[in-house]
């Protein structure tokens, strides 16, 4: 993939849920809520402090992630469909 996110910007793919509850009804695609977990594609350098000192990300590509449901922006990279979004828009490392 030649994309690579700049500063505190990673790029998300999401993981699909389920298609039957634990119940064993299956969810229709019209019923479906987007997913809000996803892995980490790639990510950026990370941020810059005023001095100019870069702030590390504090997640890497491959990391499982927890993100809001309207978070990021939904792009096309190579036919699939990912998430770019800021670091701080994941709430949390799974």
């Amino acid at each position: 993939m030649a994309f690579t996110p700049l500063h505190d910007r990673v790029l998300v793919r999401r993981i699909e849920s389920d298609e039957k509850t634990s119940g064993g009804l299956i969810i229709p695609d019209s019923a479906k809520e987007k997913p809000a977990e996803g892995e980490i594609v790639s990510c950026g350098e990370g941020t810059r402090k005023d001095s100019g000192e870069l702030i590390a990300m504090a997640v890497k590509a491959g990391d499982k992630v927890l993100f809001g449901k309207w978070s990021g922006t939904e792009v096309k990279i190579d036919g699939e469909e990912l998430l770019i979004m800021k670091e701080s828009d994941i709430l949390g490392i799974m």
